[in-house]
């Protein structure tokens, strides 16, 4: 659906571009979560607003959502192994914030493109 796109790709390699921004999690963290913690409230908050955006989607639908944000989890999970649980910072909780919604950005489109 969406991990499969260039898209996605991008948006993956703009994480990697930003990857310095996460070298200091443990020192600097400032928020009570981690950074994967962060990136999975993100993520969950950012899809259930899709889902509530899409109230015609199918079950099967939503859950092809669901299994395509398990594997982009998975993806920031390998990405960010060194980091992922260290308290995040402000400056990493903004880009996270940044990052889950251009992930629902992308899931916004493929589901325009389906519903047309």
């Amino acid at each position: 659906m969406v991990t499969d796109k260039d898209g996605y790709i991008h948006l993956i390699q703009y994480l990697t571009e930003h990857l310095g921004l996460f070298e200091s999690s443990e020192a600097g963290g400032v928020a009570g979560d981690t950074v994967m913690e962060l990136f999975e409230e993100q993520l969950a908050a950012q899809i259930i607003m899709v889902c509530g955006q899409n109230p015609s989607l199918s079950f099967a639908e939503r859950n092809m959502v669901i299994r395509e944000v398990d594997a982009i989890v998975y993806d920031l999970e390998e990405i960010l192994a060194k980091v992922a649980n260290h308290n995040a910072t402000q400056e990493q909780t903004l880009f996270i914030t940044e990052f889950s919604g251009l992930i629902k950005n992308l899931f916004d489109q493929e589901i325009a493109k389906m519903q047309a």
